[in-house]
């Protein structure tokens, strides 16, 4: 199955999605926010910077991420983050030699949940309506730069899920 492939693939996300096509990024949201109970635990705190992003292939939504760390870490060894715009997370992540990362782990939403449905409102809004429905599964898994957390949550549209994560350019 290639969602198993997609969800366990190391390395650089959009490194893999360029083989496939054009990659860019959409903003949908950035600053400070409340965090989700799954992030609370995680990076230990109530509130955070969180970034959420769209990254498109060809125009297309393709993946659905959201990065999130303590409000302190943005004044510290995360405050790039703040700066990035439409440049992908992966510049700061895979980039650095002093970023490392924890193993990936495997989630799926709840179906009522308020993780999905904060993705399934944003993602009618992004998607064209024959997209079909919000993806339901991610990975997540926390970087660490000089002792602060970065979680980042990576979401796939189901018609990724058809693409080799080992990539071949579509053609």
């Amino acid at each position: 199955m290639r969602l198993r492939q997609w969800l366990a693939a190391p390395g650089s996300l959009t490194a893999r999605l360029r083989r496939h096509g054009q990659v860019s990024v959409q903003v949908l949201s950035q600053g400070r926010q409340t965090l989700w109970p799954q992030e609370r635990q995680v990076l230990r705190c109530r509130q955070g910077h969180v970034r959420e992003v769209v990254l498109r292939i060809d125009g297309q939504p393709a993946v659905w991420a959201r990065s999130s760390t303590p409000l302190q870490a943005v004044k510290g060894p995360w405050r790039a983050i703040k700066g990035l715009g439409t440049r992908p997370l992966a510049e700061l992540l895979f980039e650095h030699n002093r970023v490392r990362r924890d193993p990936l782990r495997v989630q799926v939403f709840a179906q009522r949940g308020p993780a999905r449905n904060h993705l399934a409102r944003q993602w009618a809004q992004l998607a064209p309506p024959d997209a079909g429905p919000a993806p339901s599964w991610a990975r997540r898994s926390v970087f660490w730069h000089r002792g602060h957390p970065l979680q980042v949550m990576e979401s796939f549209a189901p018609w990724v899920t058809k693409l080799s994560a080992g990539g071949h350019r579509r053609r």
